[in-house]
């Protein structure tokens, strides 16, 4: 892992994303520690967030009487007297 300052870093940005973008970690320091890392992104395929809701309890069947029901209690600003346009 390639290890810059924060000074050569802000100079010299686009470079850094040049590398991260084929694979490097490049840690960011200053004042002689790293405050930061930067590494190429993960892709992500939603796989983690059906593994994580797999276990969750499925909702009830008045879901949508429940949500239909606390809408209804907005207003609409169209009707709002106090509105200045």
């Amino acid at each position: 892992m390639r290890t810059v300052t924060a000074t050569h870093a802000s100079r010299g940005f686009s470079d850094l994303l040049d590398a991260v973008e084929h694979g490097e970690t490049i840690a960011i320091t200053r004042a002689g520690h790293v405050v930061a890392e930067i590494r190429p992104a993960t892709a992500t395929t939603g796989r983690a967030l059906r593994e994580a809701l797999a276990g969750v309890p499925r909702l009830d069947d008045d879901i949508e009487r429940d949500i239909a029901a606390a809408t209804a209690l907005l207003t609409d600003e169209r009707d709002d007297p106090w509105r200045v346009d």
